[in-house]
């Protein structure tokens, strides 16, 4: 077919010549992959691997798509061992080997379901776990300079104010705090819906959160997000606001630094990391490096021992790779700090109860008044019971008296609902629990938390 501004004779002349005559192109050719294949399509595959379950995920590439698959999956509180990741071009394809939080296989087929319908053709991979609190909750985001007893101040004024806490989220990281609090009305059971309430309560926890003289943020959610990029976020901040350079030693909590190198080759910048393994680890710094707009066009997740070994090959979005030594410390940085802010190398202490107004604040006032700072908690409701995860340490800096709890939890744990364990242990729950040395008595404290959950 040829194309121009010539009448036809003109046409069949020029034809007759030899002229060049120009491509016909089919319209719906750029979709053409789209109507060959489904944008998305998963499948999860318990037959190759004899200790874990491949979700397989091949789909039309987009930005940030490997990121809202990996949180897919850590959401379902999955746990990635090994993951092979390749997106150069206009094609996504990932496998993931992935287990449950006990180690084993994902064979229960309402998970196996909910994979499938957040990863596949019609799925919406931002909103999984959000649909449920969306309308029903009223969500505060916090921001302040960390101190101990903070998160028994700030669940106290909201007890004040007749508000029940039904999620919660809590990060600290060097100096900082980060949370976001989902609360009901204690009368309605429904939203904080009075503006001048809210501004109220709004008021009184930054002036918790500020203290005597340090910086704080509070902010009242309408548009609910995702929890851990939200938090990611929230924490970003707090860095830019001056902690960033806090040195390691001057935190409660001594953490062994993540190995991180950052090197070209040909058209790629490769980033070597390497850390203890933890779950969510992947999602922290697939975050990390989607939030620094640097796109992986191959990636491998492994396991060394202990250790997780990840190798990313990316660009930034612009198509560039990162020439400079600037541009790399920055992306090593972002990635340390992600890594970081999750990681609470101390006591995992879980209490489950009937939930109730005032739960939150009783629980934590027990915790301060026993010496003990929350590093990292979580705190969601359901039926008429509520799950209480704090990670704890000492504020004197001596270890918690782990022997105390584990014959606590032997003698009373199938009674009392509760459950303790060292960090390390609760990230890999189906490893024996490891003790420590032991200075530090715990017993007092278990009678009376107990004693408040029922």
């Amino acid at each position: 077919m040829c194309r121009g501004g010539k009448s036809g004779k003109e046409r069949r002349e020029a034809a007759c010549m030899g002229s060049i005559c120009w491509p016909y192109f089919d319209p719906e050719y750029d979709t053409l992959s789209q109507r060959i294949n489904p944008p998305s399509r998963v499948s999860i595959d318990n037959a190759t691997c004899g200790d874990c379950t491949l979700v397989k995920v091949d789909s039309v590439n987009k930005p940030g798509i490997l990121l809202e698959v990996v949180q897919v999956l850590t959401d379902l509180d999955l746990v990635i061992s090994k993951a092979y990741i390749s997106s150069d071009g206009g094609w996504f394809m990932d496998v993931f080997h992935v287990t449950d939080k006990k180690g084993n296989k994902v064979t229960e087929s309402k998970t196996i379901e909910q994979i499938e319908k957040a990863l596949g053709a019609n799925g919406s991979l931002n909103t999984l776990g959000l649909q449920a609190l969306q309308g029903e909750y009223t969500a505060f985001e916090l921001m302040g300079n960390d101190r101990p007893g903070l998160l028994s101040e700030i669940s106290a004024v909201l007890t004040q104010n007749h508000c029940n806490v039904a999620a919660a989220e809590v990060w600290t990281h060097k100096t900082r705090v980060a949370c976001i609090i989902y609360v009901t009305d204690g009368a309605t059971s429904g939203r904080v819906d009075d503006p001048a309430r809210l501004a109220d309560i709004e008021s009184q926890l930054r002036n918790v959160l500020r203290g005597r003289n340090g910086s704080a943020w509070t902010s009242i959610v309408t548009d609910l997000t995702h929890a851990d990029r939200r938090l990611h976020q929230i924490m970003s901040c707090a860095s830019a606001g001056g902690d960033v350079d806090v040195p390691e030693e001057a935190c409660h909590v001594e953490v062994p630094r993540p190995q991180i190198t950052v090197e070209n080759c040909n058209k790629y910048s490769v980033v070597n990391v390497k850390c203890k393994d933890r779950p969510k680890l992947v999602f922290d710094t697939v975050y990390a490096l989607t939030e620094m707009k640097c796109s992986v066009f191959h990636a491998s997740v492994a396991m060394d021992g202990p250790y997780a070994v990840q190798e990313y090959y990316i660009r930034h979005m612009d198509g560039c790779t990162l020439d400079t030594e600037a541009a790399k410390k920055q992306v090593i940085n972002g990635l340390e700090a992600a890594i970081l802010r999750r990681v609470s190398d101390c006591v995992s202490l879980e209490l489950s109860g009937r939930d109730r107004i005032g739960l939150l604040s009783e629980v934590t006032r027990v915790l301060r008044e026993n010496g003990l700072s929350v590093m990292r908690a979580k705190v969601t409701t359901g039926g008429g019971k509520a799950v209480n995860v704090f990670y704890v340490q000492d504020t004197s800096g001596n270890p918690v008296d782990m022997k105390t709890i584990e014959s606590l939890r032997r003698e009373m744990g199938q009674n009392m609902m509760f459950n303790v364990k060292s960090a390390s242990d609760s990230d890999r729950p189906q490893q024996p629990v490891r003790t420590t040395k032991f200075s530090f008595s715990f017993g007092c404290i278990l009678e009376k938390l107990l004693s408040i959950m029922y």
